[in-house]
């Protein structure tokens, strides 16, 4: 949030004056407009400094940067970011293990999480045998594609075989 000019800081020759009601003043020097927000116990703040003349605003700055904050927050509040948690597998897993790491990224996918499957090939003859690791890939992206589905094919990353699945909207 960039800082706005009041009160002394605005050195325009002329400038669009709004009243703290909301109603326009007209255009007036800033001097005389610094001297109405005086008279009101309110503060000169410049709104619109592109505007030809620039538009300044009579009102309580303490009190708008307060409300503006308070905005600020609840609107960062109400955002939902995508963690990405992983799920991680070896190449000989057992089936009550696999329906836990799918149960698992389900429930992940379904709280609005991106899931980042990984199957370890622990030793170099495992390497040998990508086809099963493809195979595993195929079924547990089988099993979740109800919830989540990927946006790219699964890859091999050294000793990893990964694919990053999202959620369905």
């Amino acid at each position: 949030m960039k800082e706005q000019l009041i009160n002394e800081d605005i050195h325009e020759k002329e400038i669009r004056v709004i009243s703290a009601e909301g109603e326009q003043l007209g255009i007036m020097s800033s001097k005389e407009a610094l001297e109405k927000a005086i008279d009101a116990d309110l503060d000169l703040v410049m709104i619109s400094p592109t505007a030809n003349p620039p538009v300044c605003r009579i009102m309580d700055y303490g009190k708008y940067r307060f409300e503006q904050t308070k905005r600020e927050k609840e609107a960062k509040k109400n955002q939902k970011t995508a963690d990405v948690k992983e799920v991680k597998m070896s190449l000989n897993i057992d089936t009550n293990d696999f329906n836990i790491k799918v149960k698992n990224a389900i429930k992940f996918l379904q709280n609005g999480d991106k899931v980042k499957v990984t199957i370890r090939f622990r030793r170099m003859r495992e390497l040998t045998h990508v086809n099963l690791g493809e195979d595993l890939m195929k079924r547990f992206c089988d099993a979740v594609a109800e919830y989540g589905g990927s946006d790219k094919p699964s890859k091999l990353e050294g000793r990893n075989y990964a694919v990053v699945l999202s959620p369905k909207k």
